[in-house]
């Protein structure tokens, strides 16, 4: 079912091409910051949202935050420039190792300038996870693997799915010595973006939800991480819709759960139950839910058509 509605949200998007240059433009610089802001700050990044903003685009310092922080602010933003102008080609570059390694190269280039780019060569332990990644000597072997089980499962996976699938098999390799969830992030995002959708952000408020659907999917069961992706880019395709239906066209009011209970037959806490299971088209704002009154219609719809079929 999300599923579907992704796809529909697509197709409903790639409908009003050509977009108005202007407000892509606007769109795109709003999602690299958060983007950047939330791929960090899931790694202990302290700076804010607005203080990434102020590092990025007017190269304030943030008085009492470390240097680390602003230099890992500014290498996102220029890995995510790099991955922008890499989807942005006509051409369909095939995934690769080289590719990865680059993107590592610009998370990691100030921080970490003598690894930036290279595979580990020693074992690491993961802090606080059951995991332990492979030997170092294993990761050339294990990258060449990743590598034909993409080319081999992008024939058969929804790219919602393989960009979810692809990001756990990278960070459970853990190729590097850091900047790995970065890397992957980033390089989930290029399967995304080059099938048409908007760029998917993890955001840091589902940090726990994200290291917990990562450990399920250590596990063998990518249920989770593959709906918390899929939320992540209906997120992104709900704000691009909203920003983008012309005004002439009826446009859905995303409103916080408690105004929309007042209008339906359902309490916020239950509408909460249903965004977070994926049954209701939602997205989230900070820590809130949003969803229209259309959506919940569609809701209503569906279950009472499921209902008589039964």
């Amino acid at each position: 079912m999300l599923a579907s509605r992704i796809d529909q949200k697509l197709k409903k998007l790639q409908s009003l091409r050509p977009l108005p240059t202007s407000a892509v433009r606007k769109l795109r610089e709003q999602f690299e910051i958060e983007m950047t802001y939330n791929s960090n700050a899931i790694e202990g990044n302290s700076l804010t949202l607005k203080e990434t903003y102020l590092v990025i685009h007017e190269g304030l310092t943030i008085r009492g935050k470390p240097l680390k922080d602003h230099l890992e602010a500014k290498d996102h933003h220029h890995a995510l420039e790099f991955l922008y102008g890499i989807v942005g080609q006509d051409s369909r570059p095939t995934l690769s190792e080289h590719l990865i390694r680059t993107l590592h190269q610009l998370v990691m280039k100030k921080t970490d300038e003598e690894f930036a780019g290279k595979y580990r060569n020693s074992n690491v332990f993961i802090g606080g996870a059951n995991h332990v990644p492979p030997d170092a000597l294993q990761i050339p072997a294990e990258m060449k693997k990743l590598m034909r089980w993409f080319v081999e499962e992008m024939k058969n996976l929804h790219p919602v799915e393989l960009a979810a699938l692809l990001h756990h098999k990278l960070v459970y390799i853990h190729p590097f010595f850091d900047g790995n969830g970065r890397t992957a992030r980033l390089t989930m995002n290029i399967i995304l973006m080059k099938s048409g959708y908007p760029l998917g952000i993890i955001l840091k408020n589902d940090r726990k939800k994200y290291y917990q659907a990562l450990e399920e999917a250590d596990k063998g069961n990518y249920t989770v991480l593959v709906k918390l992706t899929a939320q992540a880019v209906e997120r992104s395709l709900d704000i691009y819709l909203e920003t983008l239906t012309p005004s002439s066209e009826k446009r859905e009011e995303f409103l916080h759960l408690s105004e929309i209970s007042v209008k339906t037959p359902y309490s916020a806490k239950y509408l909460n139950l249903l965004a977070r299971q994926g049954k209701l088209e939602a997205h989230k704002q900070g820590r809130n839910w949003l969803t229209t009154i259309e959506a919940v219609d569609r809701y209503i719809d569906r279950r009472e058509r499921a209902r008589k079929l039964s």
